[in-house]
Parts: structure tokens; sequence; C-alpha cells
């Protein structure tokens, strides 16, 4: 069990708490008596150091029956915030993992039920059955558990799109354990801080409802029975009124303090200092080619089943549910050993069609196509999860996302192994120390026992390939792995995916907007644009600014060379379409210097010339394969 990392909130709301739970269970003993004796000869007195919240009616003392009260009150309101918190989070978790058409319903229903107020739904339970103690919890505690029940499904659906909530996915977790392993724990401090506001609530509406009378019945009482009193005499004297108000005031700060505080203790980010980031090696020394095998252009040819490579893909889109097409028609394939990278701007495609590749399209996305396969596996049918969560490995863009925050490394690395590779958890922990050591991650043994805030950016970004690369996949998928990393830790993650590459062999799909990344280790480039394939060429065209398409020069124009001392970039004029607008020829006419009429009217095909292919209607070479 994790170590409770104390906080002022927390260590000032339990000693309240405790302090009113003590009074809690001694009252009756220490104040009972004189809570029920009455003195007509001292009513309605002021406060005084015999009655310090004076007396009421019947002379009895007002500070011994709030203490009395204490009990009822605290156990009424504590049982209405566990009825709204569990009741409601169950609800917004069943909700969750229903499925879209569930969820979308069962949202519309909390939204109407939590535009109606907790007092006012309780006052219509407490005319439809008898008002009382258990009424009352039972209608505040029901009437809060909508607010619960939208936090969770809000906050799980938000927790749901992270990196590894789609590694876990991938790994063919179930719904029911992916909400218990790494959704509950990832949205517990807003629970727990909601927890804190539903006791303050419930505290409130319980008061509320035994002024109005149908809360606690005499001759037991509470809180809010006492203000009940105190308020009818309060032009007469207003202590009977305020004593009870200060005791709902202290016992609400407390609640809140103890959410702020627990959920403060919850995070394993608080109160620790994340290690310094390690200087790596400049970008440069990455950018060095590595020779190997010449180029394999696959382009749009139609290749035989048995020669198809370790990726295939034909005419594929992911569709919208409104039939809205963000990748159109996109045909590639990728050999045994390749390092294949995907540019672009940002919406143009390359994500979306990796994830297609790992079956980890976002909900009311769908992919369409002739051929997907990858590994052998047929992706348009069913192939079994746990073989493609060893064949498929996948590097993140955020490595601050790329693991679980609540628990360890070790745990997060081995559970592939664990789960589908019938591994023992010792063994499993062996080779993620050796995957780890590969990867140059310092002091892997402690590196594992660790939480993923403890580790710099750039070491869980090498942990993250450490974690891909543990069950040896044939396709490592690597979606902008040093986007959100600085440039001195680049060099050292590119190091480690073409070390990957030529030490396994394992075949690199690597995306990226920036067209300096991939020429540092790909062998081919694919370029999109609106969702479409602009041009694929070798990196040896791209490096000697050898490119074909327009929007590919346009791209190479707008990169900044390490070589060039001075020159302005050429900025790209205008913006890509967005997905819906579209035209019906070519996307980029519209920014391209070369546009003709026919480009706006017509789709160009992608067209072969030498070891590349481009689509664009202002060049003259042969269609590759059918289109």
């Amino acid at each position: 069990m994790r170590r409770v990392r104390w906080n002022a909130p927390l260590i000032l709301g339990l000693t309240a708490t405790a302090v009113l739970i003590v009074i809690a269970i001694i009252a009756p003993w220490v104040w009972g008596e004189r809570a029920e004796q009455t003195d007509y000869s001292a009513t309605h007195q002021s406060a005084s150091a015999a009655h310090w919240f004076g007396t009421d009616l019947f002379g009895r003392d007002v500070f011994a029956r709030t203490m009395v009260a204490t009990r009822p009150t605290l156990l009424m309101a504590f049982a209405a915030m566990l009825i709204a918190s569990v009741g409601g989070i169950i609800a917004g978790s069943v909700i969750w993992v229903s499925g879209p058409r569930v969820r979308e319903i069962g949202q519309r229903v909390i939204d109407i039920l939590i535009s109606y107020p907790s007092v006012l739904f309780a006052l219509v339970i407490a005319a439809i059955l008898q008002p009382g103690a258990v009424t009352s919890v039972v209608a505040i505690g029901l009437a809060t558990c909508p607010a619960f029940a939208r936090l969770t499904t809000n906050l799980a659906a938000s927790v749901a799109t992270r990196d590894f909530v789609s590694t876990s996915r991938l790994l063919g977790v179930g719904p029911l354990r992916l909400l218990r392993r790494h959704i509950l724990p990832n949205i517990a401090e807003p629970l727990l801080v909601l927890m804190s506001v539903a006791f303050t609530i419930s505290l409130k509406a319980l008061t509320g409802l035994s002024v109005l009378g149908v809360g606690l019945q005499a001759p037991a009482y509470d809180w809010g029975s006492l203000l009940a009193k105190g308020l009818e005499g309060i032009y007469v004297n207003a202590w009977p009124a305020l004593g009870p108000s200060i005791a709902i005031v202290v016992a609400g700060l407390a609640g809140g303090f103890i959410g702020d505080g627990l959920a403060a203790a919850a995070n394993p980010a608080s109160s620790r200092r994340v290690p310094k980031r390690t200087m790596k090696a400049a970008l440069a020394a990455a950018s060095a080619s590595v020779p190997g095998a010449p180029p394999l252009l696959r382009g749009d040819e139609v290749v035989p089943a048995e020669d198809v490579g370790v990726v295939a893909v034909r005419g594929l889109s992911v569709v919208m549910a409104d039939g809205t097409r963000l990748v159109d028609e996109v045909s590639f394939t990728v050999g045994e050993g390749e390092i294949v990278g995907v540019v672009g701007e940002s919406g143009s495609g390359k994500s979306l069609t990796a994830m297609a590749l790992a079956r980890l399209l976002a909900e009311g996305l769908r992919a369409e196509a002739n051929q997907l396969s990858v590994a052998g596996h047929n992706l348009l049918g069913r192939p079994p999860r746990e073989k493609l969560a060893k064949d498929i490995g996948i590097v993140y863009q955020d490595p601050a996302s790329s693991f679980n925050p609540t628990m360890k490394v070790g745990s997060q690395l081995t559970e592939t192994l664990r789960v589908h590779g019938g591994v023992s958890r010792g063994k499993a922990a062996a080779r993620a120390i050796e995957q780890l050591t590969l990867a140059r991650v310092s002091r892997p043994e402690l590196r594992i026992k660790q939480h993923p805030h403890e580790l710099s950016g750039g070491m869980r970004q090498r942990a993250m390939i450490a974690s891909a690369l543990l069950t040896s996949p044939k396709l490592l998928i690597a979606d902008e792995p040093t986007t959100a990393l600085d440039v001195t830790v680049q060099a050292d993650v590119l190091r480690l995916l073409r070390e990957a590459n030529t030490r396994d062999g394992v075949t690199i799909l690597l995306i990226s907007h920036d067209i300096g990344v991939v020429s540092a280790i790909c062998d081919r480039v694919l370029v999109m644009y609106a969702g479409r394939i602009a041009e694929e060429l070798s990196v040896e065209d791209l490096r000697a600014g050898n490119a074909r398409h327009p929007y590919t020069r346009a791209l190479l124009a707008a990169t900044p060379k390490v070589t060039e001392t001075s020159g302005e970039l050429a900025p790209i004029p205008g913006r890509p379409p967005q997905p819906a607008q579209r035209p019906s020829g070519c996307a980029f006419a519209p920014r391209c210097p070369l546009a003709q009429d026919v480009c706006v009217e017509e789709r160009p095909a992608l067209m072969r010339i030498g070891t590349g292919a481009a689509a664009c209607h202002a060049l003259t070479w042969q269609p590759v394969g059918v289109q």
C-alpha cells in the first residue's frame, strides 16, 4: 500500500473530524442529561459561562443539545453521502462501459435528474412516504447520485482517450477490468473532492428538511431541528440559532478539507520532485544514414499475397458516423525490416492511419478497406487480441500519458508478457530490466519500482520504447515519438528506434510532422495531405530535395536546415481543408502554385516516376497500379 503523503488540509480536516467523532461518541453520556433538563425560570437566556449557547424556550442548555445532536447529524450526512457516491459511481461506470448508445441516453437522463435540487427531490419523496430520518437520507442520497454519475462518465471518457488506455485496449483488456485498473484510479481525485462536497451538501440538505419539519422527527433531534427551534425565537434571543449554525459550518469545512487533502495524497505526482532531464547528444548524431537494403517502393501496385510484407493496406478509409472521410482511399505496404515514415501537417490522417492498423480507432470512427493486414493478421476480420498485442507495439507522442500514473512502471511494462505470454512475474520483470537496459534507462532495477512521474520525459519515452519491444513485435508504430521531447533528447529516441530495427529486425512505421525526423532514420517516406497519400519517395530523394509533388516541395522549403546559415523559410499559404469540405479534385489545389482547372475538377491518380510516386496532374507519368 502506498505511503500516505500528509498535507495541511488533510491534517486539519482529519483533526476536526476526529474531534466531531469523539463528541458524537461521548456526547450522550457527558451532556445527555443536561440536554434534556428543563428550567422554565431560565428560558431564552443569552450566552454565559453556565450556558455557552444560551437556553431555549424550555430553559434547556443549547450547547449540550448541540453536542448530543452531533451523532445523529453526522450519521445521517455520512449515510446520504455514501448512498450518493457509491450509487452514482456505479451508475456512471455502468453507463460508460455499456457502449455509445446507452451512454448517450444515460447522460441525457443524468442531465435531467441533476437539474432538480436535492431538497425538492427529497420533499417529493417525503410527501409520498412517511417523513423521517430514513426517508430524508435516502432521498438526499439518491438526489445527489446524478452528480457522481455525470462526473464519472465525463472523467472516464476523458481518461479513455489517453495512450495507456489505448495500449490496454490493444492488449484485449475487458471493459470492467479497464475500468477498475486504469479508469477509476485516475479519476479518484475529483471523485474524492466531490465526496467532500456531497457530505457538505447532504449536511445542508438534511438541515433544510429538518427546518421544514420533514427531517428527523421529535423527540429525536439533529442540528437542523435545533436550528429550526432557534429561528422561531431569533428576535428574542439569537444564541439558540447560532450554536447549531456554528456546528454545521465546522462539520462542512472539515469534510471539505478532508476531500482536498485526500485528493492531494492520492496523486502520486504530488509532493515529489521529478528528476531533472539528462542532456543527450544532438539530433544530428542520429541523422547519419545506416546502410541497409534499398527502399522497397510498393505504392499502389498489386502485390502477391505471399509478398505483402508486414503491412498491406489497400483502399483504407477512416469514416465518421455521418459518412465524412477523415482518411480517404489510402494504399501502401511496408516490407519486413523497413522503416517507413509518414509525414504531413496536422489533420492529414497520419495517426488515424496508424491507429487503424492497431484497431484502436476512437468511438464513432470505422475503418473500411479492400485489404488491411498486419503481420499476417487480417484486420478486416476478428484477429485474436492477444496475438495483435504481441505482434504490434506502439510508442505514443506524449511520454507523460503513455503510462498509467497510478501504477508502477514495472507492472505496466510486464502486463503483456504476464497476461498474454503466460510468463511468470519474476521472469517478466527480468526481461523488462533487460529491455530497459537496452533502451539505456539508468538503474532499471529501481525504475520498475517507481511511478511514471518519477522518471524524466526522455526516460519515460525510452521506457515506452522498451515496453513496446518487450514482446518482440513484428511492427512498431511510433506515433510522433519525439514531438513532446527536448531537441537534446530526440536524438537518443531516434537512435533507439534505429537500433531496434537493426538489432531485432523490427519493422517500424514512424509518424511525424517533421521531415527532419523521418529523414534521419527512415528508408522510405509517405507524404500525406488531407487524408490521402500525396507522394511516396525514398529517403535519399527526400534528403536531396528531389520531391515531385508541390506539397512535398513546400514542406521542404518550410523546414529549417542546420547547414544553412541564412535565408528565410517559405511558409505554405492557406490551410488544409476540413474533412467535410474536401473538394472532389486535388485537395492541395487552393494552395498550389501549379494548380490548373483540371486540379479543381478531378482527383489526381498516384503516378510513378523512377523509384517514387506522386499524385499530381502537373506530372505526366503513368499510373501505378489501379486506383
